[in-house]
């Protein structure tokens, strides 16, 4: 039977999802788990790989298997074999026809920043920094040139492997809660390091350092040295896939109720 599985992780201790030689990847943990509570090796696809630093609060993934267990097995099963920042948090069958990542139609993310004199500390590894003050409506004004499909070339990473840069954004939310901002995206897919380019140019933005009107320029140039500096990945969270309500999974987890 083919199963899908919701994942939560802290970023700070792995290189990333994808399985690396090391062994020190979400991925390798979370395989190596599934391995010891099925007594078989298992292969996993996720909705989205993240790279190293990187927080999931829903990562998907499925895989096929022979074991037939109950969710809440899976579930408890595999945690006991997981480090305390990796857990399992839900488990589905699923339709063979089912892919964590080509069923998806959508993706997102939020990046949560602090804006302080003083870096982080209790903090730190979970939240971007800025020391300069930021102004919410020159990001939102710099934001709306994003939305729709572009080639995002100028926001895309030389090591990205995606065939085409041409992406479909559908949102960008930015809100405050006292001293911490959070921005949001959503969109069909995003380019290697997409997220976080994206997010440096609109810092920069918003502490005055370029007009509103430089992000039009910043995509239209479709060369990635026309853009700021990669922002750091501390404080970026992959909420997970969308998917049709036909597959019947779960479209969030408690980490959403802890995000601010």
């Amino acid at each position: 039977m083919r199963l899908a599985l919701g994942i939560s992780y802290q970023g700070q201790a792995y290189e990333g999802w994808q399985s690396q030689l090391s062994g020190r990847t979400v991925q390798d943990r979370l395989e190596a788990a599934l391995a010891e509570f099925a007594t078989q090796p298992v292969s996993t696809v996720c909705a989205g790989r993240t790279d190293a630093g990187v927080h999931g609060l829903m990562q998907v993934v499925h895989f096929d298997t022979a074991l037939r267990r109950e969710e809440f097995s899976w579930i408890r099963g595999t945690n006991r074999f997981l480090p305390a920042d990796i857990a399992v948090e839900w488990a589905r069958p699923v339709p063979d026809e089912f892919h964590s990542r080509a069923s998806a139609i959508a993706r997102r993310y939020s990046y949560i920043v602090l804006e302080s004199k003083v870096r982080p500390s209790i903090d730190a590894g979970r939240v971007g920094w800025v020391f300069r003050q930021l102004d919410a409506d020159a990001m939102r004004q710099a934001s709306l040139v994003l939305i729709g499909e572009h080639d995002f070339s100028s926001f895309r990473a030389s090591s990205c492997q995606a065939l085409s840069p041409v992406k479909t954004l559908n949102s960008v939310t930015i809100t405050r809660r006292g001293a911490y901002w959070r921005f949001d995206f959503e969109g069909n897919a995003f380019l290697h390091h997409m997220i976080r380019n994206l997010m440096g140019c609109l810092l920069v933005i918003g502490q005055g350092q370029q007009p509103p009107s430089w992000m039009a320029q910043v995509l239209q140039a479709r060369d990635r040295d026309a853009a700021a500096p990669t922002f750091s990945p501390a404080g970026l969270y992959f909420l997970g896939p969308v998917y049709d309500a036909r597959w019947n999974l779960p479209d969030r987890t408690p980490a959403y109720d802890w995000l601010p």
